[in-house]
């Protein structure tokens, strides 16, 4: 994906997959069974296309070889935190496209106190602090926290085990 033309047309083909998107219970007992029962609520809490997306991403790592349970947990979870906005998928598709477009406009749409017409913008960018802290108060392990609240984060090595999780993690959440 190298043209923004093909950038473009894989961002419309996420949307138009999200606005079509539906889990199934057996996928859903499949995957979930490795999180706490608190996690497993904070899971359902989600928009039905920030589950398809979590399930995608923890089937991706499965697919890899990976196992460890703490990483495949954040895969579940990564992105729990949007779930404090709510957002209908035209305002998911503008915050994509400003991402891709205009990332400093979105910087600037996204500082202050989440109210008004800025708060999707606030909340998307905050959605990785905000999804750790209710992982941590779901009962999640120390690790999966850290890999929830760093999931965005650019990274500088790849020398730690959480460093190694965490690259991990991004890869199969930029292949979804």
């Amino acid at each position: 994906m190298d043209q923004p033309t093909d950038r473009l047309r894989y961002r419309v083909w996420q949307f138009l997959r999200a606005l079509t998107a539906r889990v199934s219970q057996e996928e859903l007992e499949e995957a979930i069974y490795i999180l706490t029962p608190e996690a497993q609520a904070l899971f359902r809490r989600q928009a039905v296309q920030d589950q398809r997306h979590a399930l995608a991403v923890y089937y991706t790592l499965r697919r890899a070889g990976h196992t460890n349970p703490q990483l495949l947990a954040a895969a579940l979870l990564h992105d729990v935190g949007k779930a404090a906005a709510r957002l209908p998928a035209w305002q998911r598709a503008v915050i994509v496209l400003l991402e891709h477009f205009a990332p400093r406009l979105l910087a600037r749409l996204s500082r202050g106190e989440p109210r008004g017409w800025r708060r999707p913008f606030v909340i998307y960018a905050r959605h990785s602090e905000v999804g750790a802290r209710w992982a941590q108060e779901a009962g999640c392990s120390p690790l999966t926290v850290a890999l929830i609240r760093r999931h965005q984060d650019r990274l500088a090595s790849c020398q730690t085990e959480e460093e190694q999780l965490l690259a991990a993690l991004q890869a199969a959440d930029n292949l979804n």
